[in-house]
């Protein structure tokens, strides 16, 4: 199972490196034209939301966090409240539709019902068990996942099942929301769990066109009949409604009669929302560009040896005139080198072994539970190779971090991680650093993924002073390992002298003409 990018989940194997194509394995010949930078999502991955006219996919996340790599951006919790099949659901799925904006969690309470022992178990079976009290809900469980969510903090949610009334053994894992839409019966009836939500809404609907919608839902959905569904809701969900959810309605900031058909409340409550949104707006790239950089470069960074190797492989691979074919291959060499160097960093032990001949030997071996490789894509992708060339059972994880051309600023689009990354050594690989935005993003999801700071290492074959500045000022304890830093960058916040598009060059992309006069290249997919 690993991690989605705030959408509904799937699960999914935890293979990390198997099964999947190195990058030359796709590149495009070189005749092919230069190809637009787009935000596209994976085939694989489900859409956050099927309607009956759209399907909205999660688009980019901006930063939510500042040039001090520190989370400073909560995301907008919205509670919905209501009886038992008010259309709490429709609502939220509506109000997502019409706030078109990235990466929304929708959260159940469903999936926050307790386990039940063998004498519940056997009330449930009867339909003798009182689903709708306040008791029935792992309260403690539901305010401290939705505090996580709220900080953007990775968490895993319970997935119950409603025919055994137990949960299952994999639970879901949910990252990375702008907005946080809970919704559930008790929403409002717990204080800690009333401080988290930001706007409150209440669902008001007739009581006889509830009780139809459960009969449907439960019989169709949760494998139960008819009378059954009638016992437990005279017995239990009514009762429940008059005691505990109807009187909460004074606790809401909106109450929507008539449920998801009322657009009216719908928009008004949008309206809010952006304005919310728009007011925890940050810009960091902007700040980082415009970061005065006089200090010395930080004791954290390690720059590989200016050998007369690695000196002639800069030569070939930064010159303009090299064939894409011997950019690819000097590339490759560099990049072998680079992970070599940085894996002399990971922790070691000391050991004793015996040889063929029967002697003892002093070495070492690596001290830790295992190494992730995560690469940010695209040009991230191109170092995997080497890393799995020395790291024999390396796991792979992958993020995507675009520039929004409007604001200039980083957007997280997608990851894949492997499950429990938080225990591994964590390395990081962009090809090129420039402001440094794009790492600092990346290093923010480990830290959000619970991985240690002293666990990350970023690699990357050519940064910008300014970039080693940036990610060492946020993050002191991530080590930054390169083969060469470069002075500046030029007015497109391109490094320099640098090496051009790194990505453009390896896969293909770059046209001639891209540089002509009164044209400007694409801007770079990560900064």
């Amino acid at each position: 199972m690993e991690t989605e990018c705030g959408k509904k989940m799937s699960s999914r194997s935890d293979s990390g490196s198997g099964g999947e194509d190195s990058p030359d394995q796709r590149l495009p010949v070189a005749a092919v034209p230069r190809r637009k930078s787009a935000t596209s999502q994976s085939k694989t991955e489900p859409p956050l939301l099927r309607t009956g006219t759209r399907t909205i996919y999660t688009a980019g996340r901006p930063p939510w966090y500042d040039q001090r790599g520190a989370q400073s951006k909560e995301a907008f919790v919205i509670g919905l409240c209501g009886g038992s099949a008010s259309g709490k659901t429709t609502v939220a799925n509506n109000i997502i539709e019409a706030l078109d904006v990235p990466w929304v969690v929708l959260l159940s309470m469903d999936s926050f019902y307790k386990v039940l022992c063998e004498e519940d178990q056997a009330l449930a079976a009867s339909n003798d068990y009182n689903f709708d009290h306040p008791g029935a809900f792992d309260f403690e469980l539901l305010v401290a996942t939705l505090r996580k969510l709220k900080k953007g903090k990775s968490v895993k949610i319970p997935v119950y099942d409603f025919t055994t009334h137990n949960r299952h053994k994999d639970w879901k894992h949910v990252y990375g929301a702008s907005v946080v839409i809970f919704e559930g019966i008790m929403s409002f009836a717990d204080k800690d769990l009333l401080q988290l939500l930001d706007m409150k809404i209440f669902v008001d609907t007739d009581s006889d066109i509830r009780l139809v919608r459960r009969l449907r839902r439960d019989i169709a959905e949760r494998g139960r009949d008819i009378e059954g569904v009638i016992k437990q809701y005279n017995k239990f969900v009514k009762p429940a409604f008059d005691q505990y959810i109807e009187p909460s309605m004074r606790l809401a900031d909106i109450v929507v009669p008539r449920g998801g058909g009322n657009m009216v409340a719908i928009d008004l409550i949008v309206q809010h929302v952006h304005s919310q949104m728009e007011e925890r707006e940050l810009s960091v790239r902007a700040v980082l560009a415009s970061a005065p950089q006089t200090d010395p470069l930080p004791r954290t960074l390690s720059v590989l040896e200016s050998t007369p190797q690695v000196r002639g492989l800069h030569t070939i691979i930064r010159d303009k005139e090299t064939s894409r074919d011997e950019f690819i291959f000097y590339s490759k060499r560099l990049m072998r080198l680079l992970i070599e160097h940085a894996l002399t960093f990971l922790p070691s032990q000391p050991c004793t072994i015996q040889t063929p001949q029967g002697q003892e030997y002093e070495g070492r071996r690596y001290k830790g539970r295992g190494i992730t490789g995560v690469s940010i894509l695209r040009a991230g992708e191109t170092m995997e190779p080497a890393l799995r060339a020395v790291c024999k059972d390396v796991r792979i994880g992958k993020i995507l971090i675009q520039t929004n051309l409007d604001s200039g600023e980083p957007e997280l689009h997608y990851l894949r991680l492997p499950k429990d990354i938080s225990e591994d050594h964590v390395i990081l690989m962009d090809s090129t650093v420039s402001t440094g935005a794009a790492a600092m993003m990346a290093v923010r999801v480990m830290l959000d993924h619970e991985v240690c700071e002293e666990r990350i290492m970023l690699v990357s074959l050519l940064m910008a002073e300014l970039g080693v500045h940036s990610v060492a000022y946020a993050f002191p304890r991530v080590k930054i390992i390169t083969t060469a830093v470069d002075k500046g960058l030029d007015h497109l916040l391109h490094v320099v002298p640098g090496i051009g598009d790194f990505g453009d060059r390896y896969f293909g992309t770059d046209r001639s003409d891209q540089w002509s006069e009164g044209g400007e290249p694409e801007p770079p997919m990560s900064c």
